[in-house]
């Protein structure tokens, strides 16, 4: 059990998809403009990586070397599918807001490369753990980083159409945050930042 907890939180801090292991970067610095878009997309990999997980695991006896990638993404391909055509069906206009970022999580790395480093040499319970745990990783980061953005670029955080947070007319927000050398500076400053803790930690 501790061995399964160890999984899960190493995805979170310690193997960080984005802050530590630096994979999954593209999607990220585009849809975290703003928290509820952090929110779906973060939900929508973190779907697909605990499924993918558990199927890949489940069936790693039974898949040869030489054929491995092809049957990870053609699994990674059917849980973004449904996670396609749910988004699409019940949340459309956040839907058209994602885009092409939705559809492209089959190649995300974060979700390949777990499959390959972890999935396909492990348990289906520290497969799930791990799923969880990096998906729970990633969503933080991307939640993280909207609410900066949002917050400094257009002086509101707007979620499900009910304002919760308004920085008032007199404050003039640059409009830079919204834009992708926002998402680099905020990137950036979070990765600085725990690199400080971590540092102060060990010492």
């Amino acid at each position: 059990m501790n061995q399964v907890w160890h999984d899960f939180k190493s995805g979170i801090v310690a193997e960080n998809p984005l802050l530590r292991l630096m994979i999954g970067l593209c999607s990220a610095l585009a849809v975290s403009t703003r928290v509820e878009y952090g929110i779906f997309m973060g939900i929508a990999a973190s779907f697909v990586l605990f499924s993918s997980n558990i199927i890949i695991s489940a069936i790693r006896r039974w898949t040869a070397d030489q054929i491995r990638i092809p049957i990870f993404i053609t699994v990674i391909a059917s849980f973004v599918t449904i996670v396609d055509l749910v988004m699409r069906a019940y949340f459309y206009p956040v839907y058209k807001v994602l885009g092409v970022w939705i559809p492209l999580i089959v190649v995300n790395c974060i979700i390949l490369g777990r499959a390959e480093a972890f999935a396909y040499k492990h348990s289906i319970i520290r497969s799930a753990a791990d799923g969880l745990g990096m998906g729970a990783g990633y969503t933080l980061v991307l939640l993280v980083m909207g609410f900066i953005r949002e917050l400094s670029g257009t002086g509101k955080i707007i979620l499900f159409g009910q304002i919760l947070v308004n920085l008032g007319a007199g404050f003039e927000p640059p409009s830079i945050m919204i834009l992708f050398p926002g998402a680099f500076l905020t990137f950036g400053f979070l990765m600085a930042l725990l690199n400080i803790v971590q540092s102060r930690g060990r010492s």
